[in-house]
């Protein structure tokens, strides 16, 4: 069962439809109309016992994470995929964004490589590459759909992806810094789907 106070809270906030659970995991101040912005002060990824007292396994419509793996330990990510798949609905979505391991850019790969020179950087534990993501998710019992990602051939992959089922601002289209068809700023996006 879900926290009705804690959603009732967000649902004003985020202007929730009433049955739908679409919960932005480290959301990092970000709001999107229909979705629950989340962070480690609302509902931490790693404790079980915050997921129950606020959903109900099973009920979670979709997630979105933005740029928040990175910052978890490979054991860390594991256990917060697992927690996602568990309180994932059967047929849900949970779309991922990370940099990407495979980007052929060294200025990128300094950027956001753990300890590197971006913003948030110094709290980076992992870089991941499509392979290294998509096994912690498929570890979780997740099926993966790529989206956008580097190849180890330096070689970009998109497939057309619609925002409304998570929007990621750090991607091929989104992202000003790849205005003109010039991939400045790119992220490895998945979407990892519960059977």
């Amino acid at each position: 069962m879900i926290n009705m106070k804690w959603l009732k809270r967000l649902r004003v906030k985020s202007r929730i439809k009433k049955g739908s659970i679409r919960l932005n995991l480290g959301a990092g101040g970000m709001v999107y109309p229909g979705w629950v912005s989340t962070d480690i002060d609302t509902l931490n990824l790693l404790n079980r016992d915050e997921w129950i007292a606020l959903v109900q396994p099973g009920s979670v419509e979709n997630m979105l994470s933005e740029h928040v793996w990175e910052h978890l330990t490979l054991s860390a990510g594991t256990v917060a995929a697992r927690n996602c798949f568990e309180f994932l609905r059967p047929g849900g979505k949970m779309r991922l964004a990370v940099p990407d391991g495979f980007n052929p850019d060294k200025n990128y790969h300094e950027h956001v490589r753990p300890g590197g020179t971006g913003p948030g950087a110094d709290d980076h534990k992992l870089l991941y590459n499509h392979a290294t993501l998509s096994s912690v998710f498929q570890s979780a019992g997740f099926n993966i759909i790529l989206l956008e990602y580097w190849d180890e051939n330096g070689t970009f992959h998109a497939v057309d992806w619609d925002p409304a089922e998570g929007m990621i601002r750090r991607s091929k289209r989104f992202d000003s810094r790849n205005a003109g068809g010039v991939l400045k700023y790119t992220s490895l996006i998945i979407d990892a789907v519960k059977p």
